[in-house]
């Protein structure tokens, strides 16, 4: 395999949490009040605040990295931001401040990330953000002033939002630039990798999520008690680990809320396999003591290599759905959700659907390729054990309405292979890249002067 077939070949840095696809998440989240403002084309920030007669655009600086300024209102956007990207989940009030102080860090990591790229020569075009912002909102199925207004809405900024692009895809290519073509990985190291993992076949990988922080023998009694502190946070906020992941990792994860992607336990440091074996997914463990640091890990899904997983199936679905009109109380909601329940058990096949949900004024919605390891951990045990034609029971809010599913097809999941080569080679460059790049913005922090106000 040729070097530029490997670096092709490579699991590419996830551009980072902009990718802002809904978290799923089967917690209720709190939310942080909005704070709208008029929806015009001045880009007003939500706090505005004024210093001075002569110059209304003065604001007090929070922090000065290397002659760039860092403001409160910049801090209070992104995290507006951050809350934006959660679909609205935010910090409890009480820990609003400990997320300002994280986000504060962010920036400040992010600023000397773009610098550092700048100094290589490395810049982003007006037009390249312009591409990544249209690509944002296409996401979001919106057009671009849509979503400027909608940030406006959510009290975060366009501006706000072009630096966190900028400022990724900075790094992202300073790394591609300085980094990758130094990391190397021999075909003896991926061709044992492969022979430990034909090996372990029946064994079972892991999706971790991870928060990391780092410790030496001066603070390693504060970073733990930091970490048991970020622990019960997220038991008791119920709000998404990403979000924590996000705000408090400082490994190079922490832009896509600390994933960690398919993983086997042989890949891993033995400190994190042996506590991840021991993991039932949703579980929370740690802080785990490894080399550097501590770790906080939280599985979202485990599966068994080289075994086909029923929940990897794919299934034609349709779904009922009948709203609720505007102030229906949790009593009516459930007179209704009875009715609509007692008409879905009417439905002999997908073939009756549209004609039962005629009969109730139900919307129907077809999809033909859904997995049932997409849908929520309720959905899935209920669909693993339905029929062709069967229907779950109904599911829903007071505000949201009541919906069901009913069962058309499945295609069940065929038994995964062993990677190939170029699979595992882009893994473990990539891992080395993210240990590089921290190394890399450590010497930064270390050389940069700082000064907060």
């Amino acid at each position: 395999m040729t070097q530029n077939n490997r670096r092709s070949a490579r699991i590419g840095r996830t551009m980072s949490w902009l990718a802002l696809a809904a978290i799923a998440t089967g917690a209720v989240a709190q939310t942080v009040p909005d704070q709208q403002v008029p929806e015009t084309n001045l880009n007003i920030p939500t706090n505005l605040q004024i210093f001075g007669k002569l110059d209304p655009n003065v604001r007090k600086p929070t922090a000065i990295v290397n002659d760039t300024v860092i403001t409160g209102t910049d801090v209070d956007q992104r995290l507006a931001l951050t809350v934006f990207n959660n679909g609205g989940r935010g910090p409890a009030a009480e820990q609003v401040d400990e997320f300002k102080l994280q986000i504060l860090r962010q920036l400040i990591d992010e600023t000397l990330e773009i610098q550092e790229a700048k100094t290589a020569e490395i810049t982003v075009t007006a037009a390249e953000l312009d591409q990544s912002e249209a690509g944002l909102a296409k996401r979001f199925n919106m057009t671009v002033p849509q979503l400027r207004v909608a940030l406006r809405k959510a009290g975060s900024s366009e501006r706000s939002l072009r630096r966190a692009i900028e400022g990724e895809l900075a790094w992202s290519r300073y790394l591609r630039r300085k980094i990758e073509p130094f990391v190397n990985v021999g075909d003896e190291e991926v061709s044992a990798i492969q022979k430990r993992i034909e090996a372990s076949r029946g064994t079972e990988e892991y999706n971790l999520r991870e928060i990391y922080l780092s410790a030496n023998d001066a603070n390693r009694a504060e970073v733990f008690a930091k970490a048991k502190q970020i622990i019960g946070e997220i038991q008791k906020a119920q709000q998404p680990f990403e979000l924590f992941a996000r705000n408090y990792s400082e490994a190079s994860t922490r832009g896509v809320g600390g994933d960690l992607g398919w993983i086997r336990l042989v890949t891993l440091p033995q400190p994190l396999a042996d506590a991840a074996q021991q993991m039932q997914v949703g579980q929370v463990a740690g802080p785990i003591e490894t080399p550097g640091g501590f770790s906080i890990l939280y599985l979202t899904d485990k599966r068994t290599i080289g075994a086909a997983d029923p929940r990897d199936a794919r299934l034609s679905l349709k779904q009922l759905t009948v709203g609720f009109p505007a102030g229906t109380t949790q009593a009516q909601a459930q007179v209704r959700a009875a009715t609509f329940a007692k008409t879905v058990q009417s439905i002999q096949g997908c073939g009756t659907v549209e004609k039962v949900a005629a009969t109730i004024g139900a919307e129907v919605v077809d999809n033909d390729s859904v997995r049932i390891r997409d849908l929520p951990p309720q959905l899935q045990e209920i669909l693993l054990k339905l029929q062709v034609g069967q229907a779950t029971p109904p599911f829903g809010s007071p505000t949201e309405g009541v919906r069901a599913l009913v069962l058309c097809g499945r295609d069940d999941a065929q038994q995964s292979a062993v990677p190939g080569a170029a699979q595992i080679q882009g893994q473990l460059e990539q891992q080395r890249v993210n240990l590089r790049a921290q190394s890399k913005l450590r010497d930064l922090r270390r050389d940069a002067v700082i000064e907060y106000r």
